[in-house]
């Protein structure tokens, strides 16, 4: 099974279908645009859409992951892609952390009460800690500073001592928040930052618990905005919000500038943010990743059914990067297959694999899903994410582009499919599947519809346009800013350690988890 990133398609946060009609309307989940009118569509209209968006089926015939093909965001250079393949799945992890709550799940039914229940969302790695060494110590070893970790693995090279999250005796991963074990990509992350967490320890000598703590969420915060950020909104979006990163001003001299995203109490989560922006990640989704040199490219259908197809290269009844088990232990992941850690080739298996690029376009296997995880009828993907912003009552991406003071995309030039230089020339508008969208676009859609709006040729990387961007990057930054532990309110001055930074002086995602290696 592919696994999906970014928020959860199986069901909704407590408060979340209420949000903006309740008179409290900032306690979980808001509206930024709160005097824009919804959008409205047909359900068939969307239906007719998200069949469009989903790319056709290409008989199982994956291109092999030892090839580059004409739908990643690599750019120009192989080595080092525009948007690697890792980023789509540390999305997911940066989402479980700012969304934790312990107290419900996204499987459970709505609870409109729960609107102003919860603690505001902070980029504090709660999904690592849980509630902390005295009210979980059963997640730390004795000395109650370092995290506990899971059995070995095996199958990278390059990391002898790579390690699964702690598992009980079924197999269930004891962890701050489960969602963390959903896939196995996501799950590794997890271990990673446990590690990172234990090499911390190490090199700080600390017998302190909260200060190791604040070092990690520090240097995670600092990765969040100079690497994720920069990575999928683009430096120059970035440098709009945070001027000061670019003058190397002082923050209190170039002010952050937040003109869509302020809350009126506690930090809240944007329903514009999490039910349409944040979701350009379901795009990004490759048909199959290789874990490492070792494993062939693991790829899934995730209809049960076909899970004894031929064409699939499944590793038995039921393998797939499908996550709450203990999987193969040679599944061990190589993650400079996922992000740029140095030496690496232009093809064969030690490639980065790249993102497929932020387009309107989802592959194939996210049209199947299979109807355990949905709760319904609709399969595809890309339809329950229109669907969503429709009952959401979003508005449409042009009166959200309008009521930023961007151009509005004619709708001549919003088209739907994938991004390469094969479907610039024959995907359909969008106007042409219904004149419902006639300057009146779902703002899911809008949004992944602006990145492609700079495709020149299959080596442009996209990233989000001003719109998704704006709206990406004003959440993050002022929920950071919100969090007065953070460092960006605490010492806006603070840098990583010295010692972890990498030959030209940076640290980000790489970086960290090459860090957390030699623990």
């Amino acid at each position: 099974m592919i696994p999906i990133p970014f928020f959860r398609i199986d069901g909704m946060a407590r408060g979340l279908e209420t949000a903006g009609s309740s008179p409290q309307f900032e306690g979980r989940f808001g509206r930024m645009f709160r005097s824009l009118s919804p959008a409205h569509f047909s359900t068939g209209a969307l239906h007719v859409l998200a069949q469009h968006m989903t790319a056709d089926d290409e008989g199982g015939k994956a291109t092999p992951e030892t090839e580059s093909d004409d739908e990643e965001n690599v750019g120009t250079d192989p080595k080092k892609p525009g948007i690697s393949a890792g980023y789509t799945y540390f999305g997911q992890f940066i989402d479980h952390d700012l969304t934790f709550d312990p107290a419900s799940s996204l499987q459970k039914a709505n609870d409109p009460d729960g609107l102003v229940d919860f603690r505001t969302p902070r980029f504090d790695l709660d999904n690592i800690y849980g509630r902390g060494p005295d009210d979980q110590p059963y997640m730390y070893e004795e000395d109650g500073v370092r995290m506990l970790l899971g059995d070995q693995l095996t199958g990278n090279s390059k990391d002898q001592n790579a390690r699964d999250v702690p598992r009980n005796s079924s197999g269930r991963a004891i962890i701050g928040d489960p969602r963390n074990d959903e896939n196995v990509i996501v799950s590794q992350l997890q271990a990673a930052f446990l590690r990172f967490h234990n090499r911390v320890a190490d090199v700080l000598g600390s017998k302190s618990f909260v200060e190791v703590q604040q070092a990690v969420r520090w240097h995670y915060q600092w990765v969040v905005i100079n690497d994720f950020l920069k990575t999928v909104i683009g430096s120059e979006s970035l440098h709009r919000i945070l001027p000061h990163l670019k003058s190397r001003l002082p923050l209190d001299r170039d002010r952050p500038r937040l003109s869509f995203y302020k809350p009126r109490k506690d930090s809240f989560i944007p329903v514009e943010f999490s039910v349409a922006a944040y979701r350009f990640g379901h795009s990004m989704v490759r048909p199959q990743y290789r874990l490492n040199e070792g494993t062939p490219a693991v790829e899934g259908n995730p209809d049960p059914s076909h899970q004894n197809d031929p064409r699939l290269p499944i590793f038995g009844p039921g393998e797939s990067l499908v996550g709450f088990r203990r999987f193969p232990r040679s599944w061990a992941v190589d993650w400079s297959l996922f992000f740029p850690m140095g030496a690496s080739t232009d093809s064969g298996k030690g490639r980065v694999q790249p993102a497929y690029k932020i387009d309107t376009s989802l592959v194939n296997p996210l049209g199947t899903l299979p109807h355990p995880v949905i709760g319904d009828s609709i399969t595809a993907l890309a339809e329950r994410n229109l669907l969503r912003g429709l009952r959401m009552k979003l508005p449409s991406g042009q009166a959200v582009a309008r009521a930023m003071g961007e151009a509005v995309i004619p709708d001549v030039k919003l088209r739907v499919g994938k991004a390469n230089e094969d479907g610039d020339k024959s995907n359909p508008t969008l106007v042409s599947l219904s004149d419902e969208f006639r300057g009146n676009a779902p703002l899911w859609y809008y949004i992944l519809a602006e990145a492609q709006q700079n495709f020149v040729d299959n080596s442009t990387v996209l990233r989000l346009g001003p719109v998704g961007g704006r709206i990406v990057g004003e959440v993050f930054i002022g929920l950071m800013l919100n969090d007065s532990h953070s460092y960006l309110s605490q010492d806006p001055n603070w840098e990583p350690r010295s010692d972890f930074l990498n030959a030209a002086g940076e640290f980000g995602i790489a970086e960290l988890l090459g860090q957390a290696l030699k623990a």
